[in-house]
């Protein structure tokens, strides 16, 4: 589950940013050299296993997740993406003129 507050952040792109930063963080723990941080733990070499992991950690795979998603017939950019597809807009726009003035019967008026 992600819990994130959309207050400054537009809704989707904010979701859509965290689903990227997901992935990286995916990306990156496989890149992880799982032989040499199990014997780093194993000698005890607390600073050893924090030098693999951070390897992996420092490793820029934008491009690779880039290559991934146009692989999978993807944008290589899902923000730029959505933001071009309009959808925001669009849905705003259904949403305004979709509203309905308020009935009678919901208005409180005596008689309703």
């Amino acid at each position: 589950m992600i819990d994130q507050s959309h207050n400054i952040e537009p809704k989707i792109e904010a979701m859509i940013q965290s689903v990227v930063n997901v992935q990286t963080a995916y990306a990156k723990a496989l890149l992880v050299d799982r032989a040499a941080l199990r014997e780093a733990q194993e000698a005890g070499d607390v600073l050893g296993a924090y030098r693999v992991l951070q390897a992996a950690y420092e490793t820029d795979v934008r491009s690779l997740l880039a290559e991934a998603r146009v692989r999978q017939g993807r944008d290589p950019d899902p923000i730029a993406a959505f933001r071009a597809s309009g959808y925001a807009e669009r849905v705003a726009g259904e949403r305004a003129t979709t509203r309905v003035a308020p009935t009678e019967a919901s208005s409180g008026y005596p008689g309703a």
